[in-house]
């Protein structure tokens, strides 16, 4: 069967199932085309995977709308009342851009929807915590075209200041609502959190590189500065070198005198919560942090059939209920899980220490992750899905769960609110995961799959544009599949 073909047969099981309720720039009925032009191509003996891989580049193509400001990436279909302009929310603007970097035509889409954050009242992009620029760099260093990063580098310099203004706090770092951090109800709640701050010096990182580019050495200097300072002030006051993990200080305002001791931390929020792993997204913390990993794979701490947990198990406020439809003191949302998994290709890439977490744990998770893109039916059928948050034993739907029982109220979004939701990553995992695709500031590929030998018997990926090339990367353990040789191939076109 060629590529085209599976892609094809894939789409039509997926449109079957379907109910179009959102129609944007690509339909269902263009859907085939569309993904066999645009996506790289990837096969794997888990089909699960390979199935759930193509899933979300379906669902993804469902995201991108054209409005009279150009393309934009949504990440709810129906509008939601606290959306901007085009039904636009920023808070998974960088999933977005690390997701559609790899499209074969991903400037036609992505630079409307950069510039669009970065448009004076257009895209609100001070609505929730982001790790935007550093996302536009990545997205610039797979393409090797800096120039809208160039172009924006003066708003990247007044993003930075405003949240400074608004967020910055005397201990040199930022406070932050869970809320808008995009994480409604979590245990530790508000307060200096691993969240903005490794965004903010993942932001400052990249506008230091941008500067370098465009030849402004003292910006290059301060915000290298900036991003320096910040990292000494999260590894210093956010790790909890007895429970070994970057936790929360918990603090209700910005301006609320804090403690930064954990010691003085009442137990009801005092809690590691798997936002602990988010430093490693942006190579922030040191070898002194590695043991952090190892309550990952924990039954008593996150590791979960349809996790991770978003909160460690054993503790008293895990799971609790309350008044709001998205609670993050436990259930598994695809949106952290899909930064775990990026920590952990950082992690693993970089450190090549398997004592704490292996590449087979790895393998485990992303696996766990894609058997949760199922939902029953009421009639019984499995279908694929994506929404908002799950129960981590069951793989239940929560939010989704409690709409419909609250009758899919208006003032909530509406009718299957969370359905396609566009809030994580998935392909990309797969892409610099399990293919190994190190993105790299150099002029060179590096290839560096985290499949553990003699676990699959192959693995392509295909029409891979990256530097400006077509790759393509085989593993074949016999090398009778594909013809190129026993093991790993790499051929850049």
């Amino acid at each position: 069967m060629t590529f085209d073909n599976k892609i094809r047969e894939y789409v039509v099981k997926f449109n079957a199932n379907d109910e179009e309720t959102v129609v944007q720039a690509i339909d269902n009925a263009h859907a085939a085309e569309w993904m066999i032009e645009n996506v790289p191509y990837f096969e794997c003996p888990d089909k699960i995977i390979e199935e759930t891989y193509y899933f979300r580049w379906w669902t993804y193509r469902k995201h991108i709308k054209r409005t009279c400001d150009g393309y934009v990436i949504t990440e709810f279909h129906p509008d939601v009342p606290w959306a901007g302009l085009h039904n636009t929310i920023n808070a998974a603007s960088g999933h977005h851009l690390n997701e559609g970097r790899w499209l074969k035509n991903s400037d036609e889409y992505l630079r409307d929807y950069i510039r669009f954050w970065f448009t004076p009242k257009k895209g609100n992009i001070y609505s929730y915590s982001s790790w935007i620029v550093a996302a536009v760099y990545d997205y610039c260093t797979v393409t090797r075209d800096f120039s809208i990063a160039i172009e924006l580098l003066a708003e990247f310099d007044k993003y930075y200041a405003e949240v400074e203004s608004r967020n910055l706090t005397p201990h040199g770092l930022f406070w932050s609502n869970d809320d808008r951090d995009a994480m409604e109800m979590s245990i530790s709640g508000s307060g200096l959190r691993p969240t903005l701050n490794s965004y903010m010096y993942a932001n400052a990182v990249a506008i230091s590189k941008i500067a370098e580019k465009a030849g402004y050495m003292d910006l290059r200097r301060k915000y290298e500065q900036k991003a320096e300072t910040l990292k000494q002030a999260i590894q210093t006051y956010l790790w909890d070198d007895k429970t070994q993990f970057f936790k929360v200080l918990p603090l209700e305002s910005k301006d609320f005198p804090a403690t930064l001791s954990f010691d003085d931390i009442s137990r009801q929020r005092n809690v590691r919560e798997l936002i602990g792993y988010i430093p490693w997204s942006f190579d922030l913390p040191s070898t002194k942090h590695q043991p952090a990993w190892k309550y990952l794979m924990d039954f008593n701490h996150f590791y979960a059939p349809f996790g991770p947990t978003t909160a460690e198990k054993n503790h008293s406020e895990y799971l609790k209920s309350g008044t709001h439809e998205c609670l993050w003191n436990g259930p598994s949302w695809p949106f952290a899980t899909t930064q775990t998994l990026n920590s952990l290709i950082h992690y693993l890439h970089a450190e090549k220490n398997e004592s704490n977490i292996s590449k087979s744990d790895f393998m485990t998770l992303i696996g766990n992750y894609a058997k949760s893109h199922y939902r029953t039916t009421e009639d019984g059928k499995i279908i694929n899905w994506i929404d908002e948050n799950l129960h981590p034993e069951t793989g239940e739907w929560v939010s989704r769960n409690i709409l419909r029982e609250w009758g899919w109220r208006e003032g909530k979004g509406g009718y299957e609110r969370g359905k396609d939701y566009n809030h994580s990553t998935f392909c990309d995992l797969v892409i610099r995961g399990i293919c190994g695709v190190e993105v790299s500031n150099e002029e060179k590929l590096c290839v560096n799959p985290l499949v553990p030998e003699g676990m699959w018997d192959y693995f392509y990926l295909d029409n891979l544009h990256y530097l400006d090339k077509k790759v393509t990367i085989a593993y074949d353990r016999t090398g009778e599949k594909y013809s190129r040789g026993k093991g790993l191939s790499v051929i850049v076109e």
